[in-house]
């Protein structure tokens, strides 16, 4: 791994673990036991850093959406979900969720591209929805999207919730959020 990217997992880990705003270059120096300097070679200011780390989460989405083109809803829809039992495993909350809070507080620039993140899997569970619904495998009276953003918050707030209340939470909540997908 090269020191670019240990600085970007090492700022992505910082973002989920305490926050954008609770961290600095010097969090991330002491960890790596590099310079500050090293950091401003590769970043010069922290949004760099942010903006960094929110494009490699778009290129994982990217990535997981190419991973299942052309499969069942079902099986897109598990997918879309283990973004979520990824972050659960690693003990972090979701990047979206994360940066969502500092939003007031974000470069610009940084906005616009979480916004792309955010966007990006949005539609994805949107299409997902819209085809199990026309393929009569999903059951919902609410618009695609609207389903997707319930979706979205639920398993956003699983994260958060069970960080207090235990991993069991987590896992209830992913089941309810397919069941009633299913239930006619």
């Amino acid at each position: 791994m090269t020191t670019r990217e240990a600085i970007i997992l090492k700022g992505d880990h910082l973002i989920r673990d305490k926050g954008y705003n609770a961290f600095s270059f010097y969090d991330i120096s002491k960890s790596l036991k590099i310079k500050n300097a090293s950091i401003h070679y590769h970043f010069a200011t922290k949004a760099d850093l942010g903006v960094e780390v929110v494009n490699q989460h778009i290129f994982l989405v990217e990535q997981l959406i190419k991973s299942v083109e052309g499969r069942v809803p079902e099986v897109k829809l598990k997918a879309f979900l283990s973004i979520y039992d990824s972050t659960k495993q690693e003990e972090r909350v979701c990047l979206v969720g994360s940066l969502a809070t500092d939003w007031k507080t974000v470069e610009p620039y940084m906005k616009k591209q979480l916004a792309l993140l955010a966007n990006k899997i949005l539609t994805w569970l949107t299409q997902i929805l819209a085809d199990g619904k026309r393929e009569g495998v999903f059951m919902f009276r609410e618009t695609a999207r609207i389903k997707a953003l319930m979706i979205i918050t639920n398993m956003l707030g699983a994260l958060q919730v069970s960080r207090l209340t235990g991993s069991k939470d987590f896992f209830a909540i992913r089941e309810a959020v397919i069941k009633q997908l299913k239930e006619k």
